[in-house]
């Protein structure tokens, strides 16, 4: 029996993909004059700023101190701030606030298992902290598609992975999901063969789903 769903951020319960991409894009004009491919905009998706960076930097060729490296995430993150200064509750993703009032209803306790460190400001943003029982601290854990994030949560209500269903928009977090030994709902329209039922948006969790799943 499901006691505990955890919830990835970006793509699931909102979408500021735009702007943690537009920061990077920003930042990587500014210090190195590169455009950067949009198409690495999905290789950045659901992995923690650290990992990110390193991708960007990559794909580039670019060598840097790692003082050099840290000041620029800290930029990044700055820039990031400033374009999700505008988030609220309208940009909660259709069939989230439904969801998690039937997760209330039933007692299944509700974990943030994101890699962005903003998690718990745009939580409050989006008008929806309270529903949250636990939030896991990304930078101490390992990043996706390692299954830290998630044992994390697991462990916080001393529970089993059978117990824990885990809410993914990306490959590296469904494989993150499915390395910690639970139930993985993908979720958007990126191929995420890897999880145990694929939905488009939430709305499509609806209560054949959940009785299916929960019950």
């Amino acid at each position: 029996m499901i006691k505990c769903a955890i919830f990835d951020l970006d793509g699931v319960l909102t979408n500021t993909t735009d702007e943690h991409f537009g920061a990077w894009c920003h930042l990587f004009e500014k210090h190195f004059n590169i455009q950067l491919d949009k198409q690495l905009e999905i290789k950045t998706k659901g992995v923690s700023r650290r990992d990110s960076i390193e991708v960007l930097l990559d794909y580039y060729g670019l060598h840097i101190s790692e003082e050099y490296k840290q000041n620029l995430m800290d930029e990044k993150n700055r820039n990031y701030r400033d374009l999700i200064n505008h988030i609220d509750e309208s940009k909660l993703m259709d069939g989230v606030l439904d969801l998690l009032v039937y997760l209330k209803k039933n007692k299944i306790k509700i974990a943030l298992g994101s890699a962005s460190r903003n998690g718990e400001t745009i939580l409050d943003r989006l008008k929806i902290r309270d529903y949250f029982d636990y939030i896991v601290d990304p930078s101490l854990v390992k990043g996706k598609p390692n299954p830290d994030i998630f044992l994390a949560a697991r462990d916080f209500f001393n529970l089993s992975s059978q117990e824990c269903i885990g809410f993914e928009d990306a490959v590296s977090g469904v494989k993150a999901i499915k390395a910690a030994n639970m139930y993985a709902v993908g979720v958007g329209e990126e191929n995420l063969e890897e999880a145990d039922v694929q939905v488009v948006s939430l709305v499509e969790f609806n209560r054949e789903l959940r009785e299916k799943i929960f019950e």
